[in-house]
């Protein structure tokens, strides 16, 4: 029975505030500005944190957590119109031998923290199927590049020793070109062009999303697009940007060396990119190791290209913490932004209900005269309050929809959406209207209803 009766006065208090609020509709909108473009804010905040969440889990996946990469800095051609007063750098960077197998040797050997040290060389070129050429990018690399860079293979197997060290015509591919040159089929098994040698396809890789972000600022390729083959299949088959000598590797009668030392015929580098390798992933032990690494590193590395700084080191790692402190510093921005809208809808609601309670003094004193107490009266004002609030915050639900919509398009920046996040904004909406609107309806309750009656 008195569940019965308080539904009954709920249903009531429900039907005479949207009497109220359909009344006073451009009142009504005006109050919730501050409620709609807080909540808007809110939501976009939260879309912007999932967004950056998610992405920061896809590239730490995609750079390694415990990575080092190192990149050469090739010549630079005009080196040539520098003065005589420079002739002396310019002889010493011409002995730089630049970024080489021996190099990786080294690292190895010498770097206790070092795991695992993953070359690779690139070279743009194309594939040929059915009399078309696509172009493609070749990837030289080591058989633990993929456990280095976190790439599975889908299907098919790694590169076997054997392959690797007899430089054999074999390749794993991108999905991308899977499906590009392979339509429903699967690519494992069967034989592929690339430029003028027949490879086997003996593996594809797993397909991973790369975004325009991760590739811009991280230099993180979209691997999906690539070709990879071993090293020495690379070397041997492809290309080799300098005079390479010390340890021979025979294929096909030929014969073919890594580079090393100063035994053999020396012969003048071509000005330009002169480095053997252009990428190696350096993987230590344990990331608290990252920094005192990288620094032997650079220091080994100098001492190795005689006092030259032809290469550049970088920790993908912190690069990718420096983006994400400036997204942390526009998620502030905007929580503060959201912080105040809501402040100020809270404060004109609290505003717009006391002149309401002013207004209606009269009607309040004649409920009150008929038997409605205080109680009933705190609950009347506090729902029109809540639903003034919800009203406003519903509006702001779909603005910042909206808006995280267009952030993405505009900026480039991920935004998710999740219902987690539009219940958070619709419960904080309700509550900025529970709270400012308690001081009005107490003030509505307070009222002595002979005083009320007798207001004009």
């Amino acid at each position: 029975m008195i569940d019965k009766i308080y539904i009954e006065k709920l249903k009531s208090n429900f039907s005479e505030a949207v009497r109220v609020i359909l009344a006073n509709k451009i009142r009504t909108l005006l109050t919730s500005l501050g409620i709609i473009f807080g909540v808007a804010a809110v939501i976009t905040m939260l879309a912007i944190g999932n967004g950056a969440e998610k992405e920061i889990l896809a590239q730490l996946e995609l750079v390694g957590v415990n990575n080092i990469v190192v990149t050469p800095i090739p010549d630079d051609k005009d080196n040539e119109n520098q003065d005589e007063s420079e002739e002396g750098a310019i002889e010493a960077k011409r002995f730089s031998k630049g970024l080489d197998m021996l190099d990786v040797a080294s690292i190895i050997n010498t770097i206790p923290s070092v795991k695992t040290v993953s070359p690779e060389i690139i070279l743009e070129t194309y594939v040929i199927k059915k009399g078309r050429q696509n172009s493609v990018k070749l990837i030289g690399i080591s058989a633990d590049y993929f456990e280095t860079s976190n790439i599975t293979i889908e299907s098919g197997k790694n590169f076997s020793n054997p392959q690797s060290e007899n430089a054999l015509p074999v390749c794993i591919i991108g999905k991308k070109i899977e499906k590009k040159l392979f339509t429903g089929e699967s690519a494992v098994g069967k034989q592929i062009k690339v430029k003028d040698v027949w490879l086997q396809v003996i593996g594809v890789i797993e397909e991973k999303f790369i975004s325009d972000n991760a590739q811009e600022n991280l230099g993180i390729r979209d691997m999906n697009l690539d070709i990879y083959v071993p090293i020495k299949t690379f070397l041997v088959r492809y290309k080799d940007r300098k005079i390479i000598r010390d340890k021979p590797v025979e294929r096909n009668g030929g014969m073919v060396f890594f580079s090393g030392g100063e035994q053999g015929p020396k012969k003048r580098i071509p000005r330009g990119n002169y480095h053997q390798i252009d990428k190696l992933v350096v993987q230590v032990e344990n990331s608290s190791q990252l920094n005192a690494t990288a620094d032997v590193l650079s220091r080994m590395l100098k001492r190795r290209h005689n006092g030259m700084l032809d290469f550049e080191i970088s920790i993908p790692i912190q690069l990718l913490k420096q983006q994400q402190k400036t997204k942390q510093i526009f998620n502030i921005v905007l929580s503060i932004i959201a912080g105040i809208s809501l402040l100020i809808g809270g404060i004109g609601i609290m505003n717009i209900m006391l002149a309401s309670v002013l207004e209606r003094t009269k009607e309040i004193g004649i409920i009150r005269a008929i038997g409605a107490t205080q109680e009933d009266v705190i609950l009347q004002f506090l729902t029109e309050s809540v639903l003034v609030s919800i009203g406003g915050g519903i509006i702001g639900i779909f603005l910042g929809i909206f808006a995280s919509y267009i952030l993405e398009i505009t900026t480039g920046i991920e935004t998710i959406l999740t219902l987690s996040s539009i219940l958070l904004s619709f419960f904080v909406a309700t509550l900025i209207g529970l709270i400012f609107g308690i001081a009005p309806a107490k003030s509505a309750a307070s009222k002595s209803p002979i005083e009320a009656i007798r207001h004009e």
